[in-house]
């Protein structure tokens, strides 16, 4: 599968990351992988100058892939961006969790062209972690045990996204990988611009962290503006997933069944005309609560 996707890309494709439930349980066979392309550049990933065009305007652009393989389908959900965005979207140079709160979480580099590449992608998902927790303490109590501040933090980039999965996933993400965050933790203890200390407490990782009641209430403000910008983008993404996205009615109705345990149809109008039809049927799935 990696070998056909970087050949899709005319081999403009320096890394390969695997994260998400697939890596958790261990089953590459258990629903979609999620895959992230990291490609030199649009225009060298591409052979249609719109397809580079809309994943530069609205970083990034997602795409199904399927192979066959001894021990069934590999399907995944495939996602590309460049390095430049990749590297910006783990920093505090994108104000939006998107990047940075999704590799904050364990991942693994199934592909690199060089030793290069790999140490570059390296030090963007651990400055993606960083960046997760320099946003995010400010507006988390001041002092607690290490995995319940991961599953807040977490839950706060999950929050600025329609998400269509279950209540606590934010939970189980931090709880599956309670060593890992620990690490991280420690890690970044001096070098977020506020003290944070990490320390034992009756054998369990804790933590305390001192920030001023100012910057605690820009934190706040900055959380909500990134839920209404988040929001927004999510359904911008999804629009543009329609076109590049082979089935991607069927996939976005797939992955909310997935989550929701409900039923989902997709009409015949939302079909036939989904730009004018699309908003309708997201708002009702969405007073269902089916979106989050």
């Amino acid at each position: 599968m990696l070998d056909a996707l970087r050949a899709r890309h005319n081999d403009a494709i320096g890394s390969i990351l695997l994260y998400g439930s697939c890596l958790r349980s261990g089953d590459l066979y258990d629903g979609l992988l999620d895959l992230y392309l990291v490609c030199d550049s649009y225009s060298s990933a591409y052979d249609s100058r719109l397809t580079a065009a809309a994943n530069w305007m609205l970083p990034p652009n997602v795409f199904y892939a399927e192979q066959r393989g001894e021990g069934g389908v590999l399907r995944a959900k495939v996602t590309v961006i460049s390095a430049r965005d990749f590297r910006r979207g783990c920093s505090t140079a994108w104000f939006e969790s998107y990047i940075w709160g999704r590799f904050a979480q364990p991942t693994r580099v199934v592909f690199s062209r060089d030793a290069r590449a790999r140490e570059t992608v390296e030090q963007c998902l651990l400055q993606a972690s960083r960046t997760l927790l320099h946003n995010a303490l400010p507006a988390l109590p001041a002092e607690g045990d290490l995995a319940g501040l991961w599953e807040r933090a977490l839950a706060l980039s999950y929050g600025t996204e329609l998400r269509t999965e279950r209540a606590g996933r934010a939970t189980e993400l931090a709880q599956a990988a309670r060593e890992f965050y620990a690490q991280l933790s420690r890690q970044h203890a001096d070098s977020l611009g506020f003290p944070f200390v990490v320390y034992d407490s009756d054998g369990t990782p804790a933590y305390r962290c001192e920030v001023g009641g100012l910057r605690r209430r820009i934190s706040r403000l900055a959380w909500w503006l990134r839920k209404a910008q988040g929001k927004l983008l999510s359904v911008l993404r999804l629009l543009k997933a329609l076109f590049t996205f082979e089935g991607g009615l069927d996939y976005i109705a797939w992955k909310l069944e997935r989550h929701s345990g409900e039923e989902i149809t997709i009409p015949d109008r939302v079909r036939r005309a989904p730009l004018i039809f699309l908003w309708g049927f997201f708002w009702d799935l969405y007073r269902r609560g089916i979106f989050k």
